[in-house]
């Protein structure tokens, strides 16, 4: 992908980061689930003091950035939560998107979504409806390696050889189930197996009894702008469904790229790099 967004160096800010640093890993936080969250989880997730927390929460707070709640805890603030929703709405990837998540998720019956990268991960930025009485952890937001889902896989085998050869030698890439591929080898293999189908398939890498297809979307100048995929149970994604819905995904893949103004042949003038 050209430039990931959003990408940060490691977990903890370093010590030396300024307010705006500082400012943007509090909001990071904020935005991840599991919230409200407390102080002393934010200072440790962070690395910084409680009194530093504290003080940029509040300021935060007072911007409509943050919330408090009655227990002093913090959750995503109203105006921070508006400016999410204004930023998908207006992201022509995910405006373009959402006419083809719904034709996939009515002709699949899966759950279909787009996402795209982030460094090392994948984060969900758009999801059709669930289907009915089936649990997923997939919402907006939600990351995952890009070794160990359809999406990260579809992505990674649309890199130049050289690009990819340094994620490929960047491990270790960790092991989400035991169905994960993890050592080099394997997930070359993975990666060129979808490069010759134009579809990736997540066989339970990133979570037991969940299957998932994806397929890359490129914009007007070969870029990666994202990869539309299916996720759903094992038993209803078998081999013969992924080899039924993986060349829909594909066929979707392509269109939205030509709408995004991917000329064709433009992802093999990205692989022509190979």
């Amino acid at each position: 992908m050209g430039k990931p967004v959003n990408t940060r160096p490691s977990p903890q800010l370093a010590a030396g980061g300024g307010p705006v640093e500082k400012a943007m890993e509090l909001l990071e936080v904020l935005a991840e689930p599991g919230g409200p969250h407390r102080l002393a989880a934010i200072a440790r997730r962070t690395g910084l003091a409680k009194p530093t927390v504290h003080r940029h929460l509040r300021t935060l707070a007072e911007f409509g950035f943050a919330e408090p709640t009655e227990d002093g805890a913090y959750r995503a603030g109203p105006r921070l939560l508006g400016l999410a929703a204004t930023a998908l709405h207006t992201t022509d990837a995910v405006r373009h998107a959402q006419p083809y998540l719904a034709d996939l998720r009515t002709r699949t019956g899966q759950l279909a979504y787009f996402a795209v990268r982030d460094g090392r991960e994948t984060v969900c930025i758009a999801l059709s409806e669930a289907p009915r009485g089936h649990r997923t952890t997939l919402y907006p937001g939600a990351r995952a390696p890009l070794h160990a889902a359809a999406p990260g896989l579809a992505l990674l085998s649309a890199l130049p050889d050289a690009e990819l050869d340094a994620f490929l030698d960047s491990g270790p890439h960790p092991a989400l189930t035991p169905h994960t591929r993890v050592e080099r080898a394997a997930l070359a293999e993975t990666v060129g197996e979808a490069t010759e189908s134009g579809y990736a398939v997540d066989e339970e890498f990133e979570e037991q009894d969940t299957v998932g297809v994806a397929a890359a979307v490129h914009d007007a100048d070969g870029r990666l702008r994202g990869a539309l995929a299916l996720r759903g149970l094992a038993f209803t994604l078998d081999p013969t469904s992924v080899a039924l819905y993986g060349p829909m995904v594909r066929a979707a893949a392509r269109a939205l790229s030509a709408e995004l103004g991917a000329r064709a042949g433009a992802l093999d003038l990205v692989r022509g790099q190979r």
